[in-house]
């Protein structure tokens, strides 16, 4: 709203300080601080409110030290990250950019997803919330949603690397210095360099040199009808990272501060490839693909990092609020969108290996559990407890200890994400 109105006064009135919301450094400075007080702000109020309506964890006794002390913390405080999320992002934000939108939609479609399977177990008291069968319905329709904007939208289009070089050398030579600044290349661009916006479902691969990956390649045919099976074919890869990524997040969501502060760290290493991807200088360097209109998002991802820092206030040890299944849901969810839409979904196992770790060994505890119980007749259980964050308390560490330690394990995995931009 911000980003349009004052990019309006400045076409047309000479105000003073207007043109500082062209710059996406600006406005994501501004969205980060903006995020993190709307958080600590109205976080308490919300807490007071969920504390006052006893909205309030159920928690089975597993035997967890300090497990029954959280009995009745309030929950559903993902509305408190949705809520900080969204007034930077409608502020600060270019609405009309189509990676927003589709950003938004996914935020708000998550949200009440998750939203609705914690008003199932905290008021109609089904412990086990929302169906599957709804979530499934629920992630698949997202996964059309963004399967067929990809594939569709003449408003997601790519850039061959050979024509990223030369819309900079004709920027050069307009500027005439090698110092080329992102304006003067909207210049270049906007005067007309022959530069061809393609419309392909193009992935990024890791370590590997001349990293792109076409989903179409393995469509065994060019016949007009396959554009709809690579259509059909991209949608279920959505499908499946959304649920996957979605899924993790909601089971890493066990101990206070954990969920959070792994999101906080992935979203910034997402809003760093958005940045680099949206711009033709870096991503030329980077010899990465060239994705125009990505860059806006990286003013939604300073917003969700402000929003997670702010929850953070409050949920870490000994947590005031969960988020509940409205915020890791959700979380998890935009997660994977974004980096569908910035073309890094092959770096999530990397990136989200703590997510990937979590719901593995909930799998392998489950998967060995019914093996052993058919072998043997009774259910073994490989490790001491699932999710992972859970053998390690049973162990005897410390709910903050665990927490702090997946935090750096994330920090290192975050660190090597960014590596695989210059390792091929």
């Amino acid at each position: 709203m911000l980003y349009s109105l004052l990019e309006y006064i400045e076409k047309y009135f000479d105000l003073p300080g207007a043109g500082l919301f062209q710059y996406l450094s600006f406005r994501s400075a501004c969205a980060i601080v903006v995020a993190l007080l709307a958080g600590t702000v109205f976080g308490k109020k919300i807490i007071e409110r969920l504390r006052r309506h006893q909205i309030g964890e159920e928690i089975r006794n597993l035997g967890l030290e300090g497990q029954m002390e959280k009995r009745g913390t309030p929950t559903m405080g993902g509305i408190i990250i949705l809520g900080a999320l969204l007034i930077p992002v409608l502020l600060f934000c270019d609405l009309s950019n189509i990676y927003v939108q589709l950003m938004i939609i996914s935020s708000i479609w998550l949200g009440l997803l998750g939203f609705a399977d914690d008003y199932i177990k905290v008021f109609r008291k089904h412990k086990e919330g929302l169906k599957g069968k709804f979530k499934i319905i629920g992630q698949v329709g997202l996964g059309i949603i963004i399967g067929t904007a990809m594939c569709f939208s003449h408003d997601i289009v790519i850039v061959e690397k050979s024509q990223q070089a030369s819309a900079i050398e004709i920027a050069a030579i307009q500027a005439d210095t090698d110092n080329i600044s992102t304006d003067q290349y909207k210049a270049a661009e906007r005067d007309t360099v022959g530069m061809e916006y393609q419309k392909t479902t193009k992935t990024t691969i890791p370590f590997v040199k001349n990293n792109e990956f076409d989903y179409h390649w393995l469509i065994p045919t060019d016949k007009p009808y396959g554009d709809v099976l690579t259509w059909i074919l991209y949608i279920l890869v959505a499908i499946f990272i959304i649920t996957a990524v979605s899924n993790g997040a909601n089971l890493t969501d066990g101990l206070d501060g954990l969920a959070a502060g792994v999101s906080a760290i992935i979203v910034v290493v997402l809003g760093v490839f958005s940045y680099l991807s949206g711009n033709i200088i870096y991503s030329d360097y980077l010899n990465i693909m060239y994705i125009p209109g990505t860059g806006e998002l990286t003013v939604f991802a300073a917003a969700l990092v402000g929003a997670l820092i702010g929850f953070l206030w409050y949920n870490c040890y000994p947590a005031q609020v969960f988020m509940g299944d409205t915020g890791s849901l959700a979380l998890g969810g935009i997660i994977a969108v974004f980096a569908l839409l910035v073309r890094k979904e092959l770096l999530l196992p990397l990136l989200c290996g703590v997510f990937l770790v979590e719901a593995v060994s909930t799998m392998i505890q489950v998967g060995y559990f019914k093996y052993t119980k058919m072998r043997y007749g009774d259910g073994r259980r490989y490790f001491l407890m699932a999710p992972l964050h859970h053998h390690y308390q049973k162990k005897g560490i410390p709910e903050t200890k665990i927490v702090v330690r997946m935090w750096i394990v994330q920090i290192l995995l975050a660190a090597l994400t960014l590596v695989t931009l210059k390792i091929r």
